[in-house]
């Protein structure tokens, strides 16, 4: 598969394979079986024991693998013994990005968060030091969260998972990223479900047409031209195959801008500062 480069040189798979509401192993095993080696879970998710079954019964070096795991708001006070949790249940001595999943515990507009935020990303660091973390990312960050963190940061974020997809594009968020040498990553790339990525959109089934492409495949090499990583989840094995069959086709720089510029509103309505999330993490997973 093709890579990006991280800012610390490593090279990952140009797309990766999500686990969220995954409920059986099958999909991980028939995406290993298929040349997926970046697998994204969480602590939230309750997928992490499924995931390193699946790894181990690969029968492939764990060194194969880019294995990404996120620290819940919940778990903020003591990252290290959440990551130790997230181990056990995965089944291994490390994970290759370990990530702070939200910036906000709450929807106020205080700065609570950002010491918060710097206290938890420390002590990840500390992970880093310790060979339990190989690097460290960050999830749904917009800029001004991300620059509390590169302002005082000893081990700078690799990464910055964002809801990115035509359609609810960031921009600005990216771009950020981008200056900053945090490679932006996309979950949701399909955007609000099937009444986003079906036919029912006109212009993304218009490109599929024109490319002979499914509308998840334009929507996924619109992200890849962008130099995006798309973490796709996939349960059939006709989809988790065809998010792999984008490397053969290219949009044109026309209908890059096209996508990019259409009408920005098929957003799912989780936003760091004004949604509250509400959910725990599940140390028995």
């Amino acid at each position: 598969m093709e890579t990006f480069k991280l800012s610390d040189g490593t090279l990952i798979p140009r797309i990766g394979f999500g686990t969220y509401q995954i409920t059986s192993p099958e999909p991980v095993r028939k995406a290993i079986d298929l040349g997926y080696r970046f697998f994204d879970t969480a602590s939230l998710y309750g997928t992490e024991r499924m995931l390193g079954t699946a790894v181990r019964e690969s029968g492939l070096a764990r060194e194969s693998f880019i294995i990404e795991t996120k620290l819940w708001i919940d778990e903020m006070d003591d990252p290290a013994a959440a990551l130790d949790r997230s181990l056990r249940r995965l089944g291994m001595d490390y994970v290759d990005i370990y990530m702070i999943h939200w910036p906000r515990e709450t929807g106020e507009m205080d700065e609570a968060w950002k010491e918060k935020d710097l206290r938890a990303y420390h002590a990840m660091e500390e992970l880093v030091s310790r060979g339990k973390v190989k690097r460290i990312g960050l999830s749904n960050f917009l800029p001004y969260h991300l620059k509390n963190i590169l302002d005082h940061c000893a081990i700078r974020p690799v990464v910055d998972q964002m809801e990115i997809h035509p359609g609810y594009s960031q921009e600005a968020a990216v771009a950020y990223c981008k200056s900053q040498n945090v490679l932006p990553m996309a979950w949701s790339p399909f955007g609000r479900g099937e009444a986003q990525a079906a036919a029912g959109n006109s212009i993304i089934a218009g490109l599929a047409a024109k490319y002979g492409k499914s509308p998840q495949q334009i929507n996924l090499r619109f992200l890849l031209q962008k130099d995006i990583l798309p973490i796709p989840k996939a349960s059939s094995e006709a989809h988790i195959r065809g998010n792999l069959e984008v490397f053969d086709f290219e949009l044109t720089e026309d209908d890059v801008s096209l996508l990019s510029c259409m009408p920005q509103n098929t957003w799912l309505g989780e936003h760091p500062d004004f949604s509250i999330p509400r959910a725990k993490s599940d140390p028995d997973q």
